[in-house]
């Protein structure tokens, strides 16, 4: 029996191109949309020490430069805010005192509560500390 085959490797082609083309279409769709990758965190080591029920000191101990303005602090639940300095950085080596006079309202902090520095760009978290007065 004769077959003819002519048409097969065109099908096939135009098959391809169309899939190539929807592929291209979704990348493309994924960037203009912002689904591609999102904006990362700063990757710092932190330590909260010295805590009372009136602050705490927060060391960088390594890690990315951290904007000030750039966190957001949590305590128990409680949004504290960020530091109350638009252009000051803390970086490795260096603490800063949290407190009422350095965020803009503070609660009284207790034995065991939660404290979390969250990344305001990206809202992933930084660091997650239990107080130990």
């Amino acid at each position: 029996m004769n077959r003819n085959e002519d048409a097969v490797s065109p099908v096939i082609g135009v098959i391809l191109m169309v899939a190539i083309t929807v592929i291209l279409a979704a990348v493309i769709a994924a960037f203009v949309f912002g689904m591609g990758p999102s904006e990362m965190a700063p990757q710092a080591s932190l330590r909260l020490s010295n805590a009372s029920s009136a602050g705490f000191t927060l060391e960088h101990q390594g890690g990315d430069v951290i904007k000030y303005s750039g966190i957001n602090i949590t305590i128990d639940g409680t949004d504290v805010g960020a530091v109350n300095s638009s252009t000051g950085t803390l970086s490795a080596g260096e603490t800063i005192y949290i407190s009422s006079s350095t965020v803009g309202t503070m609660p009284t902090i207790a034995n065991l509560d939660s404290v979390k520095i969250v990344d305001i760009n990206s809202q992933q978290l930084i660091s997650d500390f239990t107080v130990q007065i």
